[in-house]
């Protein structure tokens, strides 16, 4: 089997337009020609009859016609004439037609070979006939006497060859002025296949439907939201995906405002973790350019939402688990001893031993946390903080004597504070690095108070530390953990804010407020 190859789209369109030209001319060229042709015709037979007038005029003729022309001067006045207005004849005949002038003198006394009825009969008339001398345009008028009456006609003719030779000179001068606007067409529409070509990157229509049909079916048939945007960073195409993650406003797509201002500068995006909305995105941009021409750029957003979810959660039972673990170390140690007293017959010493292991296991005067994840959240998050030689302790403030109705949200901001605060005493020029941690029970409502010894917020990140990619650390990568804590607080009708940028006696304080994180006082665990 065997294909057909198709000329190119832009030789097709140039060779439509050139025959599309040709025709227009041709034809219109043609209808000039025939109406220029009966134009011309028409203002000869109009100049015959003219003529034919001009020698129906002459009362000598018409006396000379009415008595047969006795003396033969009208042969003599018919030549005159002839030559005087360039016609091919002029016949003049008697009352039945009988030629009494005519170019040749053998056919004068001979009948005209045309019907002179009409002529005869009063008209003047306008035509072109074949006679004995041609085909001609011809103009008769009646010849009458002193008293009106019809004596004869006057015919005048000029020769049909005549006409075409002037209709073929004034064609040659519009063929010229046709030939100039054919070619003038014909620049044009090659100039505007040239464009046409330009402007579809030189791909044939049935290629253009084919990356039509293709763009569509790879925008929403994958799973990560695309966004092009033109050279003036302009959004031309997004899919369904990209309107989801981004969200849709009135003036369009709601970009992150790094990812705005990577579009607008043009900057290449590689891999970069933002937040809009209650999404946590990856993106990358690319520029696209082809032949060397710049086409815009295209952003693709990958959610990366539910994976942190799930790291948060894992972070989260890590920790309970590392909690568990110590405290499951602790108890096997404290059974040990007890187990070795017991053996050995000391059973005084070991009964003061459990007195004091109980004494150490009551919760210090001043703070009860009832709620067994936070318990554990605190104990597993002291071990860390104390491998980082930095010291976490709960406030004597605190309170919460009921149990937490969202362990994932809460886990999750109080983690991602803690965290950040352990980071920043850490980091901190003060000695020795604390952390304090403050909960109070508010009806169902959790507050939540984080305080460390680190060096602050510095004053120009304050008003944006809760923006995707802000950090004080000014490491690539870092800066999305307050803006997760405050989506996640936002998810129970509450907020995360920062109420202290630093002080003199210690650095950052942040505040959380998880309105329905408890259960209400009173209801069973």
């Amino acid at each position: 089997m065997f294909r057909l190859r198709y000329a190119p789209f832009a030789r097709q369109a140039l060779a439509l337009q050139a025959g599309v030209l040709v025709v227009v001319v041709g034809v219109g060229f043609a209808l000039v020609g025939w109406l220029f042709d009966g134009e011309l015709t028409q203002q000869y037979g109009t100049r015959a009859l003219a003529v034919a007038h001009t020698l129906a005029a002459d009362p000598a003729i018409a006396a000379a016609a009415a008595a047969d022309d006795p003396g033969g001067v009208l042969p003599a006045r018919a030549e005159a004439a002839k030559l005087a207005s360039g016609a091919l004849f002029v016949v003049i005949t008697n009352r039945r037609g009988i030629r009494l002038a005519h170019p040749n003198p053998g056919r004068i006394h001979e009948p005209v070979s045309t019907d002179p009825s009409e002529v005869l009969a009063g008209h003047d008339t306008i035509n072109v006939e074949q006679g004995t001398l041609g085909l001609s345009a011809r103009g008769k008028t009646p010849l009458r006497d002193a008293a009106g009456a019809i004596v004869g006609e006057v015919s005048v003719g000029f020769r049909i060859k005549d006409v075409r030779e002037n209709v073929i000179r004034e064609l040659a001068f519009a063929a010229l002025f046709a030939g100039g606007a054919l070619l003038l067409g014909f620049v044009g529409s090659v100039l505007l296949s040239r464009r046409l070509k330009r402007l579809t990157l030189g791909l044939e229509p049935h290629e253009l439907a084919e990356l039509v049909q293709e763009r569509e079916a790879v925008l929403h048939g994958i799973s990560e939201g695309v966004v092009a945007v033109d050279t003036d960073g302009r959004v031309s195409v997004c899919n369904g995906e990209a309107v989801r993650l981004l969200g849709d406003s009135e003036g369009g797509l709601d970009l992150p405002p790094a990812l705005r201002e990577a579009l607008d500068r043009r900057l290449p995006v590689d891999n970069v973790i933002t937040v809009a909305n209650d999404r946590v995105l990856v993106a990358n941009y690319r520029a696209v350019r082809r032949d060397d021409r710049d086409l815009g750029g295209v952003l693709t957003l990958r959610d990366r939402t539910d994976l942190e979810n799930i790291t948060r959660e894992l972070e989260s039972v890590r920790t309970l688990s590392t909690a568990l673990r110590a405290q499951r170390h602790e108890f096997a140690n404290r059974l040990h001893v007890l187990s070795g007293l017991l053996q050995n017959g000391h059973s005084g010493e070991a009964l003061e031993f459990l007195h004091a292991v109980s004494d150490s296991a009551a919760p210090a005067s001043g703070h009860t946390v009832d709620d067994p994840y936070l318990q554990a959240f605190i104990d597993a998050k002291s071990a860390e903080a104390a491998e980082k030689d930095v010291r976490l302790a709960l406030a004597d403030t605190s309170w919460v004597g009921t149990r937490v109705t969202a362990p994932v949200e809460v886990t999750t901001v109080l983690g991602i504070l803690v965290d950040n605060a352990l980071e920043a005493a850490r980091r901190g020029a003060r000695r020795p690095a604390w952390v304090d941690v403050a909960l109070l029970e508010d009806g169902t409502t959790l507050h939540i108070s984080v305080v460390d010894s680190g060096d602050g917020v510095p004053p120009g990140l304050a008003g944006r530390i809760f923006d995707s990619g802000v950090s004080t650390n000014g490491e690539d990568g870092r800066g999305i953990g307050l803006a997760l804590a405050r989506q996640a607080a936002r998810r129970l009708g509450g907020d995360v804010r920062l109420a202290g940028a630093v002080h003199d006696d210690h650095g950052a304080v942040f505040e959380a407020r998880l309105p329905a994180a408890l259960q209400p006082a009173g209801r069973p665990a």
